[in-house]
């Protein structure tokens, strides 16, 4: 049975939608939307797509069953609305929407007209992060201390030029934390749990932009535990995202999506051998050139489709860290500890 595919947003993350659906057996592309034509028409030439440039038309058009939506980040809500209101599935990137409400409203409505829903968050699906979760959840760490972030990034000035959203706060919601390091963020919260208060400063030091392009949060979680981000597209020439989880029963090293250390009082059988690093030159550039996350998180959402289960990642996890990266901007603005209510 063929399932049929529409993409929303015609940049490089719907480019990677595209790649992913036709590695996918069983899936057609049926339809593009975008504002760029000449972008739009090249993809649709390369999938046997059919190009529209008039959303209601894209929604219309038949047959589809889902959309993968890669639009600015400020219209993702208003644009799975209105899919699910014409009873197709949504699949949205990150962040879910830049603010809560707008969030809201999409989950309610997907539910609603009785539709899945679902975010981007493909780390969550990557082999060594899975292991590591599992390795949390059965007590490895023993009782949890510190989670230590680093997302030390660079885009160059041309990143935010040529761009109309990147990195303003009405379409993309914030600057480094919410594009680039709310990867990082999801995967705090997916393995440490919730956060209960945020303090938080943040800058913009050298690129032209609305937003901040580098940002420290100091975060103490439900558990006891404390945390601290460091989020840039300030740091030239970017490094690898790291993630440090400490317990009192040892320490693990995460690069890259990729376990490098478990040193751990009582090591188990849970944490995977170390896979393949995640390949995606995310430290320097937007490119996806690794596209096995991606893939891996369609293809989760096509088998909830099929048997009427919950996604990886539905809408109210994809909540979770849009609502603590609008603590963290609070706290940014407000000059003082956020405190998050449950």
């Amino acid at each position: 049975m063929t399932t049929y595919i529409g993409l929303i947003g015609g940049g490089n993350i719907t480019e990677t939608h595209a790649r992913v659906a036709r590695a996918i057996p069983g899936v057609e592309i049926a339809a593009v939307f975008g504002m760029n034509a000449q972008k739009i028409s090249r993809l649709c030439c390369e999938c046997g797509a059919t190009p529209y440039a008039d959303f209601e038309k894209f929604l219309a058009h038949s047959p589809m069953d889902l959309v993968a939506i890669g639009s600015p980040s400020g219209l993702h809500a208003e644009q799975g609305i209105a899919a699910a209101r014409r009873g197709l599935h949504v699949l949205t990137e990150k962040p879910i929407d830049i603010t809560v409400d707008r969030a809201d409203a999409l989950i309610a409505e997907a539910s609603k007209a009785g539709v899945k829903l679902g975010v981007f968050f493909q780390d969550r699906c990557k082999p060594d992060i899975l292991g590591v979760k599992n390795a949390v959840d059965s007590g490895a760490l023993g009782r949890p201390i510190l989670a230590d972030a680093r997302v030390k990034w660079y885009r160059p000035p041309d990143y935010y030029a040529k761009s109309r959203w990147r990195g303003t706060w009405a379409l993309d919601g914030g600057g480094a934390l919410i594009n680039q390091a709310v990867h990082t963020l999801d995967l705090m919260l997916h393995i440490f749990g919730e956060v209960k208060s945020v303090q938080a400063m943040c800058t913009t030091a050298l690129h032209a932009i609305e937003a901040e392009d580098t940002l420290i949060a100091l975060l103490e979680f439900n558990n006891g535990a404390l945390g601290v981000l460091q989020a840039t597209t300030s740091v030239f020439p970017g490094y690898p995202r790291r993630l440090e989880l400490s317990g009192s029963e040892g320490t693990i090293v995460v690069e890259q999506d990729r376990l490098l250390a478990a040193n751990l009082k009582n090591p188990g059988a849970d944490l995977l051998v170390a896979s393949e690093a995640d390949n995606n030159p995310s430290s320097s550039s937007p490119v996806v050139s690794d596209v096995r996350g991606h893939q891996a998180v369609l293809e989760d959402f096509l088998k909830c489709i099929q048997t009427n289960s919950s996604p990886r990642c539905d809408g109210k996890e994809g909540r979770r860290s849009l609502a603590l990266v609008q603590a963290i901007y609070a706290a940014c603005r407000k000059g003082e500890r956020i405190e998050i209510s449950s």
